[in-house]
């Protein structure tokens, strides 16, 4: 193992990333069913909560913005919205940009679900131990990062 500072060689890099995948699958696994208990206690699912994070952290949105942020398919986020809508968290509203795409944007009520799933979660990752730095969290961004571009760029993104 390479405990320098400096870049890794591309197979040795490789075989490291791969590492990486290996504890992200079962982490996202996981980390579903553990959101699916929690939204479903705020009444929400996994699909909606994800569609009010998105917005609770940029904003209106359209409907196809969501679907490129979230990498899934336009529809998948209609069908999405449209639950959303019913249940009184997002509503429509003219986009100044695009007349025929309206923004989403989150309601009183779908801000505060929101805030309530996303403040639990807050406290349950308040447990993480293992003495993490700052230091160590950026680096797992940075690495993280560049597999989600490397992944974008192999489907096409």
């Amino acid at each position: 193992m390479n405990d320098t500072a400096e870049p890794l060689p591309p197979d040795e890099l490789a075989h490291r990333l791969t590492e990486v995948f290996d504890l992200v699958g079962p982490l996202y696994r996981l980390t579903q069913h553990s959101v699916e208990r929690g939204a479903a206690a705020e009444g929400l699912s996994v699909t909606v909560r994800a569609v009010l994070d998105l917005l609770h952290r940029r904003g209106p949105l359209t409907v196809p913005s969501m679907g490129r942020a979230l990498a899934v398919s336009r529809q998948f986020v209609q069908r999405t919205v449209n639950e959303a809508a019913e249940r009184g968290l997002v509503e429509s509203v003219p986009n100044p940009a695009h007349r025929r795409s309206s923004l989403i944007r989150l309601t009183g009520a779908g801000r505060r679900a929101i805030t309530a799933v996303l403040a639990r979660e807050h406290r349950a990752l308040r447990g993480t131990g293992g003495d993490l730095t700052d230091a160590d969290v950026t680096a797992c961004v940075r690495v993280l990062g560049e597999l989600l571009r490397l992944m974008e760029r192999a489907d096409g993104g």
